[in-house]
């Protein structure tokens, strides 16, 4: 998530939906299968692949492909063994980036997101270098039709929210990760419909990019990152204004 604008983050994973569909629905089969195979393939006893499977709902994603894909961690056959991993890099301008990826090549890998950050004037950081930068923290993003804003925010801080925000979109609940999974489930239960939900990296300072240049090449970096089969998330201290 480019750490900018979480509302941005919400239309570009959208938007992206119908140009990029096949890709998107690949990228979510190969996480619902780690993540089945990891905790198994239930999603009420499983955090991660309950996690997986609503940004899959919110992709419109085939129920399909989801059992396909939980049926692939469970059934016979040769067993893909994937690494969670996370890279630390600089991309232009100073933004600071947090690539999070599952390969089942980490030589392989790790030399093709090399290459993409050379190539769009970025580098890996020495370790601790950037992670430092960010803290993670559960973020759940409701409409602002979805909900009324006084319920919602008793609701999220009586279920152990940290920090409650409104603006002219809608809201933004922030919790501990320990407390995620409570908040997010009791905002459900009320049948209030969640844009995003996820425990992200969020960033400690914002690094602003001053002229469209500068949007433009940090920009280009994520998409490429985002764009490669083994990546996950990508997560920016950038701030690119409105």
């Amino acid at each position: 998530m480019a750490g900018h604008s979480k509302w941005a983050k919400v239309k570009t994973f959208k938007g992206a939906i119908d140009a990029k569909r096949g890709k998107i629905f690949a990228k979510l089969s190969k996480e619902i299968t780690i993540a089945a195979k990891l905790g198994g393939g239930d999603p009420d006893m499983n955090p991660r692949l309950r996690m997986v499977l609503l940004r899959s709902r919110q992709a419109s994603m085939p129920n399909d492909n989801i059992d396909r894909a939980i049926k692939r961690a469970t059934g016979g056959g040769e067993q893909v063994i994937y690494e969670d991993l996370t890279y630390e890099a600089y991309g232009p301008h100073g933004v600071a980036l947090l690539i999070e990826l599952s390969t089942d090549n980490r030589n392989r890998t790790a030399a093709e997101i090399r290459s993409l950050l050379t190539k769009s004037g970025g580098s890996i950081a020495t370790a601790g270098a950037v992670s430092r930068l960010f803290h993670k923290k559960g973020q759940i993003i409701v409409a602002r039709d979805a909900a009324q804003e006084d319920p919602l925010m008793e609701l999220a801080l009586e279920n152990g929210a940290e920090d409650f925000k409104a603006d002219e979109h809608g809201y933004e609940i922030i919790t501990d990760p320990g407390h995620f999974e409570a908040v997010h489930k009791a905002v459900e239960a009320k049948g209030i419909r969640s844009e995003s939900a996820a425990v992200h990296a969020l960033p400690e300072i914002l690094v602003p990019l001053a002229d469209e240049a500068a949007r433009g090449a940090v920009s280009r970096l994520i998409e490429s990152l985002e764009d490669h089969d083994d990546v996950k998330e990508v997560y920016s201290n950038a701030d690119f204004g409105e």
